[in-house]
């Protein structure tokens, strides 16, 4: 057997994500075209630039977290546990039945266990008055807050997973490009079950500072609900947030054989970088056009074969041009005929979580098909000319997806889902 033509299916999903507690709670949210970004409660903002957020109502308690595990664990790792053991209940799994060995887990975090260092910090230096930390005053978990790792280690105890275990750190994209390292561990044949997902937990003085600094995020701070605004003529940064979002991915198979319920396949992905600027985009989107052919042709599918593109969509001038441009350069002529919308304007940007966060969205409106819409888009930027389907959901039959990410560092990349028939033969790469 060739293994690389081994497929591979979308068969849990748990969701972690600002107005909703749940996967459901999160589809209602975003296929309503409702938003869920308001002023800032995990801390007094007063004072910073942007004071607005996408925030989870998260609580670990009624998740039937310990008080130990409170304690040992930041919240971008209890987001991420939490949302594993949805994906799992929704996939069917009995952990019991599982292969150990052939089950793995790739987890993306752009920022990892801020808010824990961050708290310790504070502590250790006495407010920030001490130079020298006093690192008796630190909790004996502290090494575990600078480690990311510890978030895959803390998912991998969830199932008792002991393949390939990973935490994979491309900022923005990190979401994606962990589940573009999982599946392609099922693909050459060293899994058979991954756990995958993002996880970020920003919303923390510091984070929400270095952003100020740089002016990236939005300071439409007494409009919150509408301060999102992708691809409007009025947008002017970003709404930063915090969510997680994991997936059970198996082998088609495997999935098959145990009468797994299959949302999507994932059928292509690419990743490129444009070495250019921290910060910067070069203009036409070359980089991400060139990520978006390369998952197009592993997929095996013709651009004008896309029903839908579920765009980084920011809301800051310069990336809503880019990637409008990159989608023109890959789909050609069809760019114009292909809804493409971002659910960034309903729960904010959550970094490294959401690209997985997107790729739930992705499988759940291919399996409802249903898009969903962009919020606030009242006032079309003149020079952004695609159908970015505003304020309302539009149903449509969705065989072929494509969602992308865009980093910092010049990270951009690109995933396809494909609706996962098991007779579909265009599915299988060579």
């Amino acid at each position: 057997m060739n293994t690389m033509n081994r497929r591979v299916a979308i068969t849990g999903i748990g969701v972690r994500a600002p107005g909703g507690g749940s996967t459901k709670e999160f589809w209602e949210l975003i296929s309503s075209g409702a938003t869920a970004t308001r002023t800032i409660s995990l801390f007094d903002p007063t004072g910073f630039r942007s004071q607005i957020a996408g925030e989870c109502d998260f609580d670990p308690v009624a998740e039937g977290f310990s008080q130990q595990e409170i304690r040992r664990m930041d919240r971008v790792a209890q987001l991420a546990v939490a949302a594993t053991r949805e994906a799992v209940a929704d996939a069917g799994l009995e952990v019991g039945e599982i292969d150990p060995h052939r089950t793995g887990v790739s987890v993306g975090s752009a920022i990892g266990s801020t808010m824990s260092l961050e708290e310790e910090y504070q502590v250790l230096s006495n407010g920030g008055s001490k130079w020298l930390v006093d690192h008796e005053y630190a909790v004996p978990h502290l090494f575990s807050y600078m480690v990311p790792t510890s978030i895959s280690g803390e998912v991998a105890w969830v199932v008792g997973a002991e393949g390939p275990v990973a935490l994979v750190s491309t900022g923005c994209t990190s979401g994606i490009e962990s589940v573009s390292h999982a599946a392609q561990l099922i693909r050459e044949g060293s899994a058979d079950v991954m756990l995958t997902g993002g996880s970020d937990a920003s919303i923390s003085p510091i984070c929400v500072a270095c952003f100020d600094a740089i002016k990236a995020t939005t300071p439409r701070n007494d409009d919150p609900a509408t301060a999102s605004r992708p691809f409007d003529r009025t947008r002017n940064g970003f709404v930063l947030a915090e969510g997680c979002a994991m997936l059970v991915l198996e082998e088609f198979g495997h999935a098959v054989r145990r009468g797994a319920h299959i949302y999507a396949e994932i059928g292509g992905w690419g990743v490129r970088a444009n070495a250019y600027h921290m910060t910067g985009l070069r203009p036409q989107g070359h980089e991400m056009a060139q990520a978006i052919d390369v998952a197009l042709r592993m997929s095996g599918r013709a651009p004008e074969q896309v029903d839908y593109v579920n765009a980084h969509g920011s809301g800051t001038k310069q990336n809503d041009k880019h990637e409008t441009d990159a989608f023109k350069r890959s789909l050609g002529d069809h760019a114009y005929r292909t809804p493409v919308s971002s659910i960034k304007s309903m729960i904010g940007h959550s970094l490294g979580a959401i690209g997985s966060i997107e790729i739930a969205a992705c499988a759940l409106a291919i399996e409802s098909a249903l898009i969903p819409p962009t919020a606030n888009l009242h006032e079309p930027d003149p020079e952004l000319d695609l159908d970015y389907v505003p304020l309302e959901a539009r149903p449509a039959d969705l065989r072929t997806v494509l969602t992308v990410g865009s980093g910092f560092g010049g990270f951009q990349s690109a995933m396809v889902l494909t609706k996962g028939d098991p007779d579909d033969h265009d599915a299988r790469r060579a």
